[in-house]
């Protein structure tokens, strides 16, 4: 769109316009840029498509592309082609007339274009994310549907700004300086547009930003660019320059759902994006390819994946987030880098954050669990992590819980009056204004609005006024008056409704009744009324204009009501549900059940037939295809007894059995038929043409066509699953139309119910609709809804996406014809806003519709003049007497009975009331029959013993009782396995709890009291210990020291010196075990042949044994001799040698010895075994827990004892008073002495008996119980002593615990009673008889007393003893424990200094880690090298004794070459010459890899070359020399021996190159890796030092700890001037023995020192004298050496080696390569003749087939001449065939076949005897000619 000039601009800034209609002159230059816009905004299209393929944007085809733009002239004419830059004026505005969509209206239909005029909304989306703006103090801005209203908060009016595209609004975001703000749009390639405020005019519109809707936007700080983001499918990030309508920069922001896209506010070049699992962070990045958009994804690391709902870019580009638990992620670098929470690791919010704003400098967090919390910024900027847990705690500062049941989504912030006030967007359906000042001041939350919250269910409107109800899953009734556009009032409930329904006019003519349905099958009766119409009463405040009441509450269904219906008179009502049934109720003041159906699926409308029908019917929809058609039921018709179903109602059923795919088929069909008619047309067409140019229809050339293949028809398809119904309604009698969605969408069906309904069940039935109607664009969005205008003549459709149809109709009969056009417009949303609900008010003036998006819309039809006239509606005025009426009672319980359930549950309860009656009645006739029994037995018994009856007598048959044993002992298994789940769950419960609470504790508090003082003794509560504990070690163990450098150093020498050692005894050792592991392999490897020649074999290898012995003797003993000597110069120390136990001890004195360091001293060091570190210190601390923990548990332990002794010693004294009682008996009362108080044990002594009980508890605690529960229920019949005698006896009781102790502790005093009462019992006996006692009776009578006497006082003394020792053993424990209780105080001090040691220690370990880490590593590497320097150093050494050996073995060699020349030899001058010379000779060659090949032939040539030098060489010197040729004279053998040698030399040579030049590289090596090895020490000694600089840090951090060490007076030697001073912090704390041994050390160094002064003169006077006596040794080992010599000259003539001589033996090969040929002798001798006699026997065969070959061929010959002659027959028959037929035929028929057979017979031999000779030919193994033809050429047999 191209403007005309600046002048029309000027023009139209002079006249501003008002809102969005303005003046004439705007809106006609508003139409010709309109007009002018259509051409650049196809090429803006193709531009953004452009877009969408290339990534990288902004480029100059994009600008040259613009809208509208301003040319720029220059200022001097040019003869080059001028660049125009093109821009869009910024005066420049849209019209918006021709931006927003207009609704579809069917051409040529008459229907005017504003048939509907949106007139209110009345919802609100809430549940949408960041739908709420605020443009100013008194305006919010929110999206409605296909609307965005902009709600005046003063005047409560509304204001709308439809969609552009008619697909829906998707976000809507504002302007930073409040005069712009954004609206982005849904639908194919949607729109942003950018509207201008207040004025509302289009600014400017973003093309091509996304595919199908956008998601979010945001304006930067400067609001310069906005950057958008769109929903699935492309997700497309897009940062435009919005002024231009240019886009700068685009990219895929993510794969999946994208929540939000904001700029940051310190760094416009960066932003972030959040939504679905991630958030990414972007940068506009320069690259050699232009600005691009580089994203950063957030890695979560170990955090739990997380949608991000809201999150806050830091000024210094961290970015804080929320999470869905509730905590704060704080990201830097694209890693979390901490996690915040509340203290406690209480979440931040209960659920997720969804917004967070930082404001002033402050932190504000908006949850959904309705608060708003007030974070420091300062903490959270600075916030790093401090444990492994990756969490951080801090508090929030302030914070503002808004509500209950608030789940807040948004907030957005505005100034009033100078004071920032918040508006919060309330997912629950509200809208708040809310005060987060904090001051003293502070406004309470307000909430402005409130809503529906998500997903309206059902709406209904008024049959006699301008009133709606609307009701939804949000628990919620409101009642709505659409013509004043005002909510009225609102009710909540228990649960969610999902039907609702006004009752009509003949129920209740006031229109006050309503009816609705909820989620768990109540429906509720609503009374709706004016409280003004009230009686004034005081306290009473009736200001509302309308009230609702509960009238009646009931229960029809058990799942959700989704359908209720008055019937057209008014008398019934029915409901419907999901649980598949249809309820009616009989219509009066209250609602009385009738009954219920049962439906084959579950309902989704209910329709009664209209008055026009002749009969009353219910016509049921249901859900999978099905629909029902019964009558209205009579209250009367029905019996309700036993149950409301009813049973023989009439019922019609349709099952709906698709025809859209025929449907389809036959349009097809249709197409063909009439495209073929029209080629048949044209063709007829151009005959007739042709015809009348004067062509003959011969003549005619028709054109060529392509011949059409047509595609075969589908077949006809039926979908699995039935297509759902969604409305319908009657047509007719028996006749209804549906509206189906699925698959079968796009079609209204006409359809009937079938006349023959019995034949087939419901569910085989497939019936199909008599007609049809094809509904325009309805194959993807179906009709949902479907209401008709009073009259009938309008159709009000509801779709799927949120669209509004009206049909207008000729007259009320549905029909093709009767339906011209329609008009539609769409109003909710249409991704989730499809229509609930469609009515039209009771006169026709206004229209409602609801959604699922949370929007109720009203419109006016056709006039808008007439709704003014209408003010408001009127609400019903009250019932009489309503205000004395009680509410009704409401079912709040979801889980209350339905109304045929709680039939059910009476049937049941009666029966078994019933039931109970019987067996009430039958136990009273058992309890009778019981005591008439009693008194026969009592009958029995008073009879005469010989009268009396056995008790089995009474017994009339043992079945009966076996029979009622065995049914009891069922009935107790029965119970039991009923019982069973319970017990089991008791069980548990007791076991958790015992787990919880009693499991832990080991010991409780058990007190101990004295008898006969007040002293007590407590036991420590203890708390069971850790197993893990328990495995801790008492004692730490230090870690490894390692290896100082001066250690590693006398390793090394002692590795030298040893394999120096080694060197001299290694070659000869080597030899010998191998030459005698050789030799004795040989041997046990010979094998016996036993033959003639084995005694010769045994005899010469037994005198080879005997040699061999004895050499092996002679070696074994030279072997055992060097080891001796081996072994001794191996323990000769070295001349540096240190005893390791005096350099352990030295390293001990200079750790431990010299002056007593004090910890705080600055050149302190820690040794490495008193280091300590958190691993360690929690190991002090388990042991000293441990430790504290055994201790306590033992004094426990005495205690517990201690309380056994008590509960002895009570029950002993018991049986002392009973005994003390007895003996009392027995004497005067005069001389009765005081009992003492038996002692008892109190109930704090023995806590554990309250968790102890037995049956008695159980059965006391059972009664109780039974008699708490007949005290709260009244039981009109109490079976409770009929139930104990009709069992016969109750529980099986065994003996509790205190009836055992009782038992066993008065078993003496029952032996002692007894002879008392016998003793008393004797003076009775003789009472009567004996008047007065003699003397000797007085006297035993004395006796007797005077011992009860001393018995008494002794019992009464034991008494006393015993109370006392217990007393006694009391005290001594007490104080124990006291001193115990001393040392305990003590250890938890020890334990609190231990403990905050351990929190120091923590903090240090990580750094000390580090750098222990950095040691260790340094120790590894340092021994790693060590490591190979030795091998290194082992590889010399080798390499030295190879060299040698190879030396040795020279020397040997030159020493044989002398000795094999013998003395005076003349030839000994050139025999040295040619053992001497250099020769070149081929060098011996391994197959090795390219690179040792290469490096071999360099060496070869190096080497062969200087063998070429000394050849040349010697030639120079003597050029007759020859080597090859032996000399006259001179001995061959000695010439060849020396050649030998020669070539022995020569190798040795060689591999003593190799050896030299391999150990040369290794020492290179190893002085390379020396090096290496002292800078590692260097870095080595440095982390040393650094570590105990640590070290030293470390401790004087704990040197400031506070240590708490209780001392006595005698304890404290720190005077000052004879008095102790006030200030003790220069005093040190020494334990007594250190003093003392420091004390004692000094002395013990005086006598060590005088010691070693001592030592060292012996030991230097006894190093004198060993070297004297090393001295004399040597002397005599060189004289014996000189001795041993002579001899050898004298007996051999030279030294010989005596060694050699000792071990000589036989030489083992060649004796063994003699047996061996002596044994392969005897083999072969034995082998030839086995083959001599294969030979002849092979003979005799021979000649035996011979004979038999000869014998085959004479017969063969035979044959061969028998067939000759045949065969000359044969043809003599042929010639003379004329005169053979001339005579008998028959005969010659014969002997014709006689000779063919013949022939045959013939054959078969000559092949059998060919077989047989190839067979003869094959044999013994011989190839033999082929055979020969018998005959020769000439026919002569050869």
């Amino acid at each position: 769109m191209e403007p005309k000039g600046e002048s029309e601009v000027k023009d139209q800034d002079e006249k501003p316009g008002q809102g969005a209609s303005g003046t004439e002159s705007q809106n006609e230059g508003a139409k010709k840029a309109g007009e002018e816009k259509s051409p650049s905004a196809e090429g803006e299209e193709k531009a953004a498509d452009e877009d969408e393929e290339d990534a990288s944007s902004g480029s100059d085809k994009e600008e040259e592309e613009e809208e509208h733009i301003e040319i720029i002239k220059p200022p001097e004419p040019v003869k080059k082609p001028v660049k125009v830059e093109k821009k869009i004026s910024e005066s420049f505005f849209y019209n918006y007339e021709d931006l927003f969509s207009f609704p579809d209206v069917t051409l040529d239909s008459g229907i005017p274009v504003d048939m509907l005029t949106l007139m209110h909304s009345f919802g609100y989306d809430c549940i949408k994310r960041a739908n709420l703006q605020v443009m100013d103090s008194s305006t919010l801005l929110y999206i409605a549907g296909n609307q965005v209203v902009l709600l005046d908060l003063k005047l409560k009016g509304q204001r709308y700004l439809r969609s552009s595209s008619g697909g829906g609004i998707g976000v809507i975001t504002v302007h930073p300086n409040k005069t712009y703000f954004a609206v982005g749009e849904k639908g194919w390639k949607p729109n942003m547009i950018i509207y201008e405020y207040p004025s509302l005019r289009p600014y400017r519109v973003l093309r091509g930003g996304t595919e199908a809707a956008y998601a979010f936007a945001d304006f930067n700080r400067s609001g310069t660019m906005i950057a958008t983001v769109g929903s699935s499918p492309d997700y497309m990030l897009t940062v435009w320059d919005w002024k231009q309508e240019k886009i700068i920069l685009r990219s895929k922001a993510f794969s999946q759902d994208v929540f939000k896209v904001t700029f940051s506010p310190e760094n416009e070049e960066q932003l972030t994006t959040s939504g679905s699992g991630h958030i990414k962070f972007w940068k506009m990045a320069l690259t050699f390819t232009g600005l691009k958009l580089q994203g950063a994804l957030g890695r979560f690391g170990k955090t739990a994946l997380t949608d991000i709902e809201g999150y806050v870019e830091l000024p210094d580009g961290k970015v804080l987030s929320g999470s869905e638990w509730g905590n704060m992620l704080l990201w830097e670098g694209g890693l979390i880098k901490v996690e915040l929470c509340r203290p406690g690791h209480k979440t931040c919010h209960h659920g997720p954050i969804n917004q967070l704003i930082l404001d002033e400098g402050e932190l504000v967090t908006v949850g959904s669990d309705g608060y708003i919390r007030v974070w420091d910024f300062e903490t959270i900027d600075t916030a790093d992590i401090v444990d492994d847990s990756g969490l951080l705690e801090m508090e929030h500062m302030n914070e503002l819980l808004v509500g209950k049941n608030v789940n807040l989504n948004c907030m957005v912030k505005i100034h009033e009056r100078g004071e920032p006030f918040w508006y919060a967007q309330d997912s629950n359906g509200a809208i708040w204004k809310l005060d987060l000042s904090f001051a003293n001041v502070t406004h309470d939350p307000e909430c402005l609005f409130t809503f529906h919250s998500g997903k309206i269910e059902a709406i209904a409107v008024s049959p006699v006024t301008y009133l709606m109800a609307t009701t939804a899953l949000d628990r919620s009734v409101r009642i709505f008056d659409f013509a004043d556009k005002m909510q009225l009032t609102e009710m909540k409930f228990k649960q969610g409704g999902t039907a609702l329904t006004w009752a009509p006019k003949v129920v209740n003519p006031k229109g006050g009744l309503i009816a609705v349905g909820f989620q768990d099958g109540v429906v509720r009766i609503i009374e709706l009324y004016n409280p003004k119409g009230l009686p004034v009463v005081a306290g009473r405040n009736n200001v509302g204009d309308a009230s609702m009441r509960l009238k009646q509450a009931f229960k029809p269904h058990t799942s959700t009501v989704t359908a209720m219906a008055y019937e057209r008179n008014g008398e019934v009502f029915a409901t419907g549900s999901k649980d598949k049934t249809v309820f009616f109720f009989a219509v009066d003041d209250q609602y009385d059940p009738i009954g219920f159906i049962a439906v084959p699926g579950p309902v989704q409308a209910l329709q009664w037939s209209p008055l026009s029908h002749p009969e009353s019917t219910l016509l049921v929809l249901c859900e999978n295809g099905f629909a029902v058609q019964v009558p209205a039921p009579e209250q009367a018709d029905y019996d309700a007894e036993k149950s409301y179903k009813i049973k023989d109602i009439p019922t019609q059923y349709f099952n709906f059995f698709s025809i859209k795919s025929r449907l389809k088929i036959e349009e097809e069909i249709k197409r063909r038929d009439k495209k073929k008619v029209n080629k048949e047309k044209a063709r007829q067409a151009f005959i007739q043409m042709e015809l009348e140019a004067g062509k003959e229809m011969e003549e005619i050339v028709f054109p060529e066509e392509e011949p059409e293949t047509e595609e075969p028809l589908p077949e006809i398809y039926i979908p699995e699953t039935p297509s759902p119904i969604l409305c319908g309604f009657y047509s007719k009698p028996g006749k209804f139309w549906l509206s189906l969605g699925g698959y079968d969408s796009g079609y209204l069906y006409h359809c009937a119910f079938s006349p023959v309904q019995h034949d087939k069940e419901p569910g085989n039935r497939q019936d199909e609709p008599f007609d049809f109607i094809l509904m325009e664009d309805t194959e993807e969005t179906p009709i949902r809804r479907i209401s008709f205008c009073s009259t009938g003549l309008l159709m009000f459709c509801g779709m799927e996406d949120g669209a509004v149809r009206i049909y207008p109709l000729h007259n009320k009969d549905l029909s093709l014809d009767n339906m011209v056009g329609y008009w539609s417009s769409s109003m909710h949303d249409n991704d989730y806003g499809q229509i609930q609900g469609i009515f039209s008010s009771f006169d026709d003036r206004f229209l409602v519709t609801c959604g699922a998006d949370g929007n109720i819309f009203t419109y006016n039809v056709l006039s808008a003049e007439e709704v003014q006239k209408v003010m408001k509606a009127k609400v019903p005025s009250p019932r009489r007497d309503l205000d004395k009426q009680k509410e009704a009672d409401d079912i709040e319980d979801p889980s209350a009975y339905s109304i045929e359930n709680a039939k059910q549950k009476m049937e049941h309860d009666m029966i078994i009331k019933a039931a109970e009656m019987k067996k009430y009645f039958k136990r009273q006739e058992l309890i009778l029959l019981r005591h008439e029994f009693q008194e026969l037995l009592q009958i029995n018994k008073d009879l005469p013993k010989h009268m009396q009856l056995d008790r089995a007598q009474f017994e009339m048959d043992r079945r009966i009782r076996a029979e009622m044993d065995r049914k009891t002992a069922h009935s107790i298994r029965l119970v039991m396995k009923e019982l069973a789940w319970e017990q089991e769950k008791h069980r548990i419960g007791i076991k958790k709890l015992q787990n919880r609470f009693r499991s832990n504790v080991e010991y409780d508090r058990i007190v101990v009291r004295a008898m006969g003082s007040s002293h007590q003794i407590f036991t420590y509560r203890l708390l069971a210990i850790s197993e893990n504990l328990y495995k801790v070690k008492k004692q730490t163990q230090v870690g490894k020291r390692r290896t100082s450098k001066y250690e590693w150093k006398g390793k090394e020498t002692d590795l030298r010196k040893d394999s120096q050692k080694d060197l001299k005894v290694a070659l000869s050792q080597s030899a010998a075990v191998v030459e005698e592991e050789a030799e004795t392999e040989k041997l046990r490897k010979r094998s016996h042949i036993h033959t003639v020649t084995s005694r010769i074999v045994e005899n010469r290898m037994e005198k080879l044994r005997k040699i061999i012995e004895k050499a092996d003797k002679a070696k074994a003993k030279i072997q055992q001799r060097k080891k001796e000597w081996n072994d001794l110069y191996k323990s000769k120390p070295s001349d540096d040698y240190e005893d390791p136990v005096d350099v352990q001890n030295i390293l001990e004195a200079q750790e431990n010895m010299g002056d007593f360091k004090l910890k705080t001293a600055t050149n302190y060091k820690i040794p490495e075994h008193m280091r300590m570190n958190a691993e360690k210190k929690t190991n002090q601390l388990a042991s000293l827990e441990v430790a504290i923990h055994e201790k306590k548990l033992s004094m426990n332990k005495w205690i517990i004892s201690l309380r056994d002794l008590k509960a002895a010693i009570i029950e002993e004294i018991q049986c002392l008073v009973q005994e003390l009682k007895t003996v009392q008996s027995s004497l005067h009362p005069s001389k009765h002495l005081p009992i003492p108080p038996v002692p008892q044990l109190h109930p704090d002594e023995t806590p554990e008996k309250r968790f102890q009980y037995d049956s008695e508890i159980l059965l006391k605690f059972k009664h109780e119980e039974e008699a708490k529960a007949k005290l709260k229920k009244s039981v009109a019949i109490s079976d409770s002593g009929g139930s104990t005698a009709g069992f016969g006896g109750g529980f099986l009781h065994t003996p509790s615990l205190k009836e055992i102790a009782m038992l066993t502790r008065c078993v003496s005093m029952k032996t002692m009673r007894a002879t008392s009462t016998t003793a008393a019992a004797i003076p009775k006996l003789f009472e009567i008889e004996q008047a007065e006692p003699t003397e000797m009776e007085l006297e035993i009578a004395k006796r007797e007393e005077i011992r009860n006497v001393y018995l008494q006082e002794r019992l009464i003394k034991r008494i006393h003893e015993l109370m006392i020792t217990f007393d006694a053993e009391l005290r001594l424990l007490r104080h124990q424990k006291l001193k115990l209780d001393i040392q305990m105080k003590t250890a938890d001090l020890r334990h609190v200094t231990w403990f905050e040691e351990l929190l120091l220690l923590k903090n240090f370990e990580k750094h000390e880690d580090t750098l222990q880490e950095r040691v260790n590593s340094l120790i590894s590497e340092e021994e790693e090298m060590q490591a190979k320097l030795n091998s290194y150093f082992q590889q010399i050494e080798d390499k030295k004794l190879e060299i040698a050996k190879l030396q040795e073995r020279e020397k040997i060699l030159y020493a044989t070459f002398q000795a094999s020349l013998g003395e005076n030899n003349k030839f000994a001058g050139f025999l040295t010459k040619v053992l001497k010379k250099k020769i070149k000779r081929a060098k011996k060659k391994e197959v090795e890899g390219e690179g040792d090949e290469e490096d071999e032939s360099d060496e070869e040539s190096d080497e062969e070359s200087s063998f070429e030098s000394d050849e040349e060489e010697s030639g120079s010197e003597d050029e007759v020399f020859d080597d090859t040729v032996c000399p006259k004279n001179c001995d061959e053998v000695l010439f060849e021996n020396t050649l030998q040698l020669r070539e022995k030399r020569l190798d040795i040579e060689e591999a003593l190159v190799e050896e030299k030049k391999t150990l040369e590289n290794v020492k290179k090596e190893y002085e390379a890796l020396a090096k290496k090895v002292k800078v590692v020490a260097t870095q080595l000694d440095a982390a040393d030092w650094e570590l105990e600089a640590y070290q030293r840090e470390k401790q004087q951090r704990l040197n400031e700890l506070h240590v708490v060490v209780p001392l006595k007076l005698h304890q404290v030697e720190y005077i000052v001037n004879g008095e102790i001073p006030a200030d003790l912090s220069q005093a040190l704390v020494f334990t007594n023995e250190s003093l003392v041994n420091l004390q004692q050390r000094i002395t013990t160094l005086q006598l060590e020192k005088i010691e070693q002064k001592e030592l060292y003169k012996q030991a230097r006077e006894q190093h004198k004298q060993l070297i004297r006596d090393r001295r004399e040794m040597m002397l005599r080992i060189e004289n014996l050496e000189e001795n041993c010599n002579q001899l050898m000259m004298m007996k051999f003539g030279r030294v010989v080696d005596l060694e050699a001589l000792q071990t000589l033996s036989v030489n083992t090969n060649l004796e063994e390569l003699k047996v061996k040929m002596m044994e392969k002798e005897q083999l072969y001798a034995t082998e030839l003749k086995k083959w001599d006699a294969n030979i002849c026997e092979l003979r005799q065969q021979l000649m035996m087939v011979t004979k038999e070959h000869t014998n085959k061929l004479l017969q063969l010959n035979t044959f061969c001449t028998e067939k000759m002659g045949l065969e000359t027959k044969l043809d003599a028959l042929q010639s003379n065939l004329g005169t053979e037929f001339q005579g008998p035929r028959k005969a010659d028929i014969e002997e014709q076949e006689k000779l063919l057979a013949l022939v045959q017979l013939q054959a078969q031999e000559a092949e059998v005897l060919k077989e047989e000779i190839t067979l003869l030919t094959r044999k013994d193994g011989r190839i033999f000619p082929p055979p020969q033809p018998l005959f020769g050429q000439d026919g002569i047999l050869d």
